[in-house]
């Protein structure tokens, strides 16, 4: 018999999978089609086993779903521009392309290797001028339709990569790519007008059934709408400064006021007040560290600015404070405090001995003077509220808006939390933004058919806060496309996540140079089947695609608002309790596992971890169980394969042994089936195969002692079953066992079994004896036994009849199919 020659087998498969195009989708267009995608990758260097889960699931449901008789299509392309290709390349002083290119090379030589089926074909590189032309004419598009824009803004700046940061691109105050705590600045920024579809976006994670509970939640607060009044609150030089509050039944308990330290209008808010210069220092040393809104557990400070507002529903006048709990993203940029009634305020006005007004009472009895532990935020009837006394707070809630209104004095509405996205970024590596600015005509698009814009190379590129194509004469200077008079190009580059927003688009016909995309292909493929990628993306990349994807059928050019409908989060690979980081010293090489025990080890490694949507601690045996499994398998089948046989399996002729795995074969497809198609639990889906095995091995334990046809016959179908089964999940080492046991075609060409129901229900049970809780026999009895006959047959059996000579029997319990029990004295 063979060995299991991993290193011949592998190489051999995948050279034949490529010469005869078996996983080609346009092959066969009478199948129905599959859109199987994976978050295609930051050329960011070696792929360790951490990055293996998400390709090795999206190739076992290619081939699944090949098997299933769906035309697949499984593409792959480079997320190649951004900050964390353009520090790396910074790191080791060599040019970005130059770097992503080499790591290109390299990691698909690794994908290759893990026997990941990509489309090669489709490739696409987001750094290629045929791909950003494209995402430049997106940004045209946006600008058209007045959802690109300029405006000088309060932005997070990183100072490590000396660049903006969109709010999602911020993780508890620090950088997301270098972990750097960040601060703000002023700058002129292009935005992408989000928030014109944050109701749309919205209510649509509602439509989005297949998609995460997590996710969608995570993207429910992050929009995070809100329903309230715009308070009209008066300056004591008459200006109006509107606070926005969900809580207007608090409206009697102001006791103070606070404007965010980065309010636009705040120097000219603070003018004529003796506190200016202090409250300004104070504004410009709090914004410095990040505009995202602090935790509520964290110390809050404050400065008083010495101008007062007047309270609108009660003339009464009350202190105007800058706080770094508050924040311009939120809301108006300015709150009413409501000590009593909002822990936040509380805790504030605590630490600088504000008033503490209750207008708010769960029974009524909490009145003026009263003390607070903790401020009340729930439900109750109004107090100290004038002619709204005595009324339940949510009634009061509209009596009150309804009275502002009235009077002119606030207005209803509905803000979000979401904010538009900022897309300017002062680094090189990235696509260039399609503007050039005219001191006679000011800011306009580039024409659609000058694009693309080409990103040049450059000699200096290391970040300095401002782009390196500022010094690029060439560069800068053009031509206006309305009056041709001389221009200046824009030279900030677009956020990264601006080209993964429409890339599955680009996969449906990548060379195409007419357009980015045609409306034939999307007929055909859209929308997406399956979507596999991490939840780290939930609030960036996956809220921005559906975003543009929401643009784009506004413009008719896609038939669906929602065209990644289905999305699975896989969990992460860690060792030693952390994710795998070459930071952290923690990876396990891929390379070096496929060298000492084959891709197809790695694979059912992988996948025999744990649930895929679950986070796994990488454990070095798991590596060395897969590959006595796979030698296992294959030992079985090179057995059966030296044997000629030409039996058929007829049931009646088998034997006790033989039925037991022919049944045994039934339940393991069923098994497999079921943990795939509901559950993407291939953990499972190889356990029950790896069972189905133990029973061959039980059935022919000896190589040496040839089995009877019958038998022969019923491991062949086994093995043949278990084949096609284990087949998505370690290719290589199935096309070759299916060879050998006679079969010419590649087994992804062979549909998989079905099972027979029948063969599930077994003909005799094994049912286990109690006498008084202690186990007195196994009897065999018809599967078709009722409990009494159970108990008859129990009685019978001479074991049993011992213990219960000279007893009477008080009762008896019965666990269907499994046991029967008697209290006997």
């Amino acid at each position: 018999m063979r060995e299991y020659d991993f290193k011949n087998i592998e190489g051999k498969w995948r050279k034949y999978w490529d010469a005869y195009e078996i996983f080609e989708p346009t092959r066969r267009t009478e199948r129905p089609k599959y859109y199987c995608l994976v978050m295609f990758p930051y050329p960011s260097g070696d792929l360790h086993i951490g990055h293996g889960r998400n390709y090795i699931l999206g190739d076992c449901l290619m081939r699944w779903k090949t098997k299933e008789g769906y035309r697949v299509l499984f593409p792959i392309g480079w997320d190649a521009f951004g900050l964390p290709a353009e520090n790396a390349a910074i790191e080791r002083n060599i040019n970005p392309r130059q770097w992503t290119e080499a790591n290109i090379d390299r990691m698909r030589q690794q994908l290759k290797a893990w026997g990941i089926g990509f489309d090669w074909k489709r490739e696409i590189k987001t750094c290629d001028p045929d791909y950003y032309q494209w995402t430049q004419m997106l940004f045209v598009w946006m600008y058209e339709r007045g959802l690109a824009y300029r405006k000088m803004a309060t932005v997070n700046w990183c100072p490590k990569c000396a660049t903006v940061l969109a709010n999602e691109q911020v993780v508890g105050g620090c950088c997301e790519r270098c972990d750097t705590p960040v601060t703000t600045k002023r700058l002129e920024q292009w935005f992408f007008k989000i928030t014109a579809y944050a109701e749309e976006l919205l209510n649509d994670i509602d439509r989005l059934e297949d998609w995460p509970e997590r996710v969608k939640t995570m993207q429910r607060n992050w929009i995070g709408r809100s329903e309230g009044v715009d308070i009209f609150f008066k300056l004591d030089d008459g200006r109006t400064l509107p606070c926005f509050t969900t809580r207007v039944d608090t409206l009697f308990g102001a006791t103070y006021a606070v404007i965010s330290a980065d309010h636009p209008e705040l120097e000219d808010i603070l003018k004529g007040s003796p506190l200016k210069a202090q409250a300004l220092e104070f504004a410009n040393k709090i914004s410095a560290r990040t505009i995202q809104r602090k935790p509520d557990e964290t110390e809050k400070e404050g400065i008083f600015t010495g101008k007062y507002l007047i309270n609108p529903i009660n003339d009464e006048k009350i202190p105007l404070w800058i706080a770094d709990y508050v924040v311009g993203e939120y809301g108006t940029g300015a709150i009413m405090a409501v000590p009593a009634h909002d822990q936040r305020d509380f805790e504030f006005a605590k630490k600088y001995g504000l008033p503490i007004r209750i207008v708010i009472s769960p029974d009524g009895k909490l009145r003026e003077g009263s003390h607070l532990e903790r401020a009340y935020e729930g439900d109750g009837f109004q107090v100290n509220s004038g002619d709204f006394d005595g009324l339940p707070n949510r009634e009061a809630m509209e009596r009150i808006a309804d009275y502002l209104e009235a009077k002119g004095l606030g207005k209803r509405t509905i803000r979000y939390r979401l904010r538009d996205w900022l897309i300017s970024r002062q680094r090189y590596w990235g696509t260039p933004i399609p503007i050039v600015y005219c001191e006679k005509c000011g800011a306009l698009a580039v024409e659609k058919d000058s694009l693309p814009v080409i990103l040049p190379d450059v000699e200096k590129f290391k970040p300095t806060g401002e782009s390196p194509l500022v010094y690029m004469k060439e560069f800068v200077e053009t031509t206006c496309p309305r009056c041709r008079g001389s221009a200046r190009r824009e030279t900030d580059t677009m956020d990264t996540f601006v080209d993964s927003t429409w890339y599955y688009l680009r996969y449906l016909n990548p060379h195409d140079s007419e357009k980015p995309f045609g409306r034939e292909e999307v007929r055909e493929w859209l929308p997406v089947d399956m979507y596999i990628g991490g939840i780290e993306h939930a609030i960036a990349h996956l809220l921005y695609a559906r975003f543009v994807g929401k643009v784009l059928a506004d413009m008719d050019l896609i038939p669906y608002r929602e065209p990644l409908p289905v999305l699975f989060t896989q969990g992460m690979i860690c060792k030693d309790g952390a994710k795998m980081s070459k930071s952290k010293g923690n990876v396990v090489s891929a390379d070096d596992l496929i060298a000492n025990f084959g891709t197809d080890t790695v694979r059912i490694s992988t996948l025999f971890m744990g649930p895929p949507e679950k986070d796994v601690e990488w454990v070095n045996r798991g590596i060395e169980g897969a590959y006595r499994f796979l030698n296992r398998i294959w030992r079985m089948v090179e057995r059966i394969a030296s044997v000629k046989s030409t039996s058929h399996i007829v049931p009646e002729d088998l034997n006790d042994d033989e039925m037991a795995l022919l049944r045994k074969t039934h339940w393991m497809i069923k098994k497999v089936k079921e943990d795939v198609a509901k559950r993407f639990h291939f953990n499972t889906a190889i356990s029950a195969i790896m069972e189905l095995v133990n029973e061959m091995y039980r059935v022919w334990p000896e190589v040496t002692n040839p089995p009877r046809p019958q038998t022969l016959g019923v491991l062949r179908d086994a093995a043949e079953k278990a084949i096609h089964m284990l087949a998505p999940m370690a290719p290589h080492i199935c096309e070759e066992m299916w060879q050998a046991l006679g079969h010419k075609e590649s087994v992804f060409l062979s549909s998989f079994p079905d099972w027979d129901e029948d063969m599930l229900q077994a003909a005799t049970l094994n049912i286990v004896v109690q006498i008084n809780g202690k186990v007195r026999a196994t009897i065999v009895v018809p599967a078709d036994s009722d409990q009494e006959e159970i108990a008859h047959l129990a009685k019978q059996d001479p074991a049993v009849k011992k213990w219960l000579e000279g007893k009477a029997i008080k009762k008896s319990f019965y666990v269907k199919d499994k046991l029967i029990s008697f209290v006997v004295s």
